[in-house]
């Protein structure tokens, strides 16, 4: 009975800790936002605060505030750059004669719906082929779409600037006193089990630091080679790092993301290029994006990829590949996102609390 009542208070206590959680659900996402900055500032705090003069070193405080400085100057400028160049490209959309663009598309078109026709390829949509393309292009470029999105960014710009300054306040802490978030999740932690716990969030915080510092090199590094492998090509400037920010936000998303942002990517520079002539123009261009995009994706997996999913984290490509698929497949784009950084901290915890096990001993011994 004792027994039962003890499993019964566990899990009622559990219960209570998601409730308590989801609740708090907004504090504890800027908790963990502070928390990753936290983790990328960590070297830029402590390479200030080893510098000194004489008997003047750099104060932990003031190190601390340098950093969160820093990194809010880095957010804005990227801000500053491509806000307004994703809705300038925002505007060209919505200004585009729909009329037009399938006056300059009808004859491939029908060449394409007369290829189906030949091959007796059917849809069981009873459009033609001009119609639904048409219908397709009319919602890409509707204005009123377009207007609300940024009417629902400016309506939210209010909780945006509560949250900048809640996660700049936690960040702060979290870099000036560097062992106050491990003293929080040890505050939990059973005595018996203090020591294996400040194991586990020392190599966690190493393993992770690694990660996200790799990924913000990784999205700048594609950004930087797709915009100037597109400009290189003839590709506007402006539209060039629209599309080169599409392409790196969309990397983040291991394996798929690449497909999911070329696709994005040429539909983008179809969608700003169709004045052009499809044939003598168009259609080579289209060629030639999508030659950049796979040189960038070669340089990607050849360079980036393995400093961030192997070196950062200690794991076979792989490895890393089932863990993310696994992941995609339970928890869909979001899984595959933290896929990565979910998987680092399980392999701690299983080396510091199952490490008699075999395949625990296999999968950890990088670590």
């Amino acid at each position: 009975m004792n027994r039962n009542l003890r499993y019964l208070f566990i899990a009622l206590g559990i219960g209570i800790v998601c409730f308590v959680l989801w609740y708090f659900k907004s504090i504890v996402a800027y908790i963990l936002i502070s928390s990753i900055l936290a983790l990328i500032g960590r070297p830029i705090a402590g390479f200030l605060h080893r510098i000194h003069y004489k008997k003047f070193k750099v104060p932990n405080a003031l190190s601390a505030l340098l950093t969160v400085a820093f990194l809010w100057t880095m957010i804005l400028i990227f801000f500053r750059i491509f806000v307004p160049l994703v809705a300038h490209q925002a505007s060209e959309l919505s200004s585009i004669d729909a009329e037009s663009v399938m006056n300059n598309l009808r004859d491939p078109i029908q060449k394409v719906e007369a290829f189906f026709i030949k091959f007796n390829i059917s849809s069981d949509n009873k459009q033609s082929m001009d119609q639904y393309i048409t219908e397709k292009v009319m919602s890409i470029v509707n204005v009123s779409v377009l207007s609300n999105i940024f009417g629902s960014i400016a309506g939210a710009l209010g909780n945006i600037f509560i949250a900048a300054f809640s996660i700049s306040f936690i960040t702060f802490f979290f870099l000036k006193d560097r062992g106050l978030l491990n003293d929080g999740i040890l505050l939990f932690v059973p005595d018996k089990f203090l020591e294996k716990t400040e194991h586990i969030l020392k190599s966690v915080k190493k393993l992770l630091t690694r990660y996200f510092i790799g990924i913000i090199v990784q999205i700048s590094g594609i950004i930087l080679l797709v915009s100037i492998g597109l400009t290189i090509i003839g590709v506007d400037f402006s539209d060039a790092l629209v599309i080169g920010l599409v392409v790196g936000i969309m990397n983040i998303i291991p394996y798929l993301g690449p497909v999911i942002g070329a696709s994005l990517g040429l539909v983008l520079g179809l969608a700003t290029n169709l004045d052009l002539p499809f044939y003598s123009e168009l259609l080579p261009l289209l060629g030639y994006m999508a030659i950049v995009f796979f040189i960038v994706q070669v340089i990607d997996n050849v360079v980036f990829q393995p400093f961030i999913y192997s070196s950062s984290v200690n794991a076979h490509p792989l490895e890393i590949f089932l863990v993310i698929m696994i992941s995609g497949s339970m928890f869909g784009i979001t899984g595959m996102i933290l896929a990565i950084p979910g998987y680092t901290i399980l392999r701690v915890i299983a080396k510091e609390f199952f490490n008699n096990l075999k395949v625990v001993k296999k999968l950890t011994e990088k670590i």
